[in-house]
């Protein structure tokens, strides 16, 4: 149960938004440009970065419905999520998403822990520089999303179904898109 009366019944961030719309547009707006925006990175790569980093954090919410989104765009499917949020290194991705997986899980647990050495082995394995900057912007960025729902003990549905419903609203629509 919430901390505070949302006067609503939408689960995780859903309710959070809802309950204070003004606030939702820019966090919508991040994650729509951090997620879905143009990018050599693809929006499963992506949406697996924010689904690994929200199980670091364990928040319930935000690493199922990520890993639900990643999942709907990778074609490995959730086999591939599960993984990676169980061993980065040992799940076939690519040797350029593997060094930027560890240069998310250095910003969740202590950004200032990410090198110049870890930056110099993710661009030898073919990353970019807005590659990099970006891994690094949604790793902080669902370090706040997922302390925002944990903070407030947004409600985490336990139905996998929940989040399969949303990952289709998202990959058809976006964050932008229709009312949730």
């Amino acid at each position: 149960m919430p901390h505070i009366e949302l006067g609503n019944d939408l689960p995780g961030i859903t309710g959070l938004m809802a309950y204070r719309p003004e606030t939702a547009g820019p966090l919508n707006a991040l994650a729509e440009v951090l997620l879905r925006g143009p990018s050599s990175l693809t929006r499963g790569e992506r949406e697996l970065i924010a689904a690994y980093v929200s199980s670091l954090n364990q928040c319930g919410f935000c690493a199922a419905s990520h890993a639900a989104f990643a999942a709907a765009q990778l074609p490995e499917g959730m086999e591939l999520v599960d993984q990676v949020r169980a061993d980065p290194d040992a799940a076939p991705v690519s040797a350029k998403l593997k060094a930027l997986l560890r240069i998310a899980a250095l910003v969740q647990a202590d950004a200032r822990t990410v090198t110049a050495d870890d930056v110099a082995a993710a661009r030898k394995e073919g990353a970019t520089d807005v590659e990099i900057h970006d891994t690094v912007l949604i790793a902080a960025a669902f370090c706040m999303y997922n302390r925002y729902v944990d903070g407030l003990a947004a409600t985490a549905p336990e139905d996998p179904a929940v989040y399969e419903f949303a990952a289709q609203r998202i990959v058809e629509h976006g964050y932008l898109g229709p009312s949730r």
